[in-house]
């Protein structure tokens, strides 16, 4: 039984995503996404503000006269019925969210059920790569130089003590095993074959298809998930993973563990 314990804790290790990404400044959100602010929004107005979970972010969602506008809230989705924002656990993390679940998950599937939709705006987001036997932190940004425009699922939670309305979001997961750059990505499991590792991935919304994103029917909207292509990605991103790797086949002796 302990044996089995520690193989689904090791395989959560490497299902889990993104726990750390770059939010776009205010003047670039407006200018790219054509929006509005919400009224009191707090938007970063420097660039390249760091996220990680449960921290302040931005959200882009549809407002009641369909316009798309920008939301500051926490990355980490809040349960219908919590006491607090976030969990007490700090092993319970809802900043994402597998598609394949979501509309299951007590903490996802009524923003699912309920089209609440959005768009998480994003310079660059990280992930790690264990290909040296070491973690190299990817910082993963468009080729072209654009935000991310990251699928995503809202809510609002009121706090039960302050009457606070707190808005709400977790980034949306698909898996990209095969993937010829992203199941690069993520620490893999020894106790799991190469073709079934679950690789985990952020999944971009092309700028033609924000408002259906936002707006459209649920079984329109889910079209819409697909695996980016490797081109879409800063090429730059792989240099120094590449260029280690390059010197361990050159050199697979006991110098590895100096190299980072």
């Amino acid at each position: 039984m302990m044996v089995m314990a520690n193989a689904n804790a090791q395989a959560a290790k490497v299902r889990r995503m993104c726990n750390l990404y770059h939010v776009s400044s205010k003047q670039e959100i407006e200018r790219h996404f054509r929006l509005i602010v919400a009224a009191g929004a707090a938007l970063p107005e420097g660039t390249g503000v760091a996220v990680g979970p449960f921290g302040q972010g931005v959200m882009i969602r549809a407002n009641a006269a369909g316009e798309r506008q920008a939301v500051a809230g926490q990355w980490g989705m809040i349960a219908p019925h919590a006491l607090q924002p976030r969990p007490a656990s700090r092993a319970i993390l809802t900043n994402n969210a597998r598609i394949e679940s979501v509309a299951e998950r007590p903490t996802y599937r009524d923003a699912w059920a309920l089209g609440r939709r959005c768009l998480i705006p994003a310079q660059s987001y990280q992930e790690p790569n264990w290909e040296t036997g070491r973690n190299i932190w990817w910082q993963l940004r468009r080729a072209d130089g654009a935000p991310w425009a990251l699928a995503g699922i809202w809510s609002e939670w009121v706090n039960p003590n302050t009457g606070e309305l707190l808005p709400n979001y977790s980034m949306l997961t698909m898996n990209c095993d095969g993937h010829p750059l992203l199941s690069r990505l993520h620490k893999p499991d020894p106790q799991l074959p190469a073709d079934a590792q679950d690789k985990r991935s952020a999944i971009p919304i092309a700028a033609e298809h924000w408002d259906a994103w936002l707006r459209a029917p649920l079984t329109e909207a889910q079209a819409l998930l697909r695996r980016p292509p490797a081109d879409l990605f800063d090429p730059a991103v792989t240099q120094v993973t590449d260029e280690l790797l390059a010197r361990l086949r050159r050199d697979p002796g006991p110098t590895q563990g100096s190299l980072i």
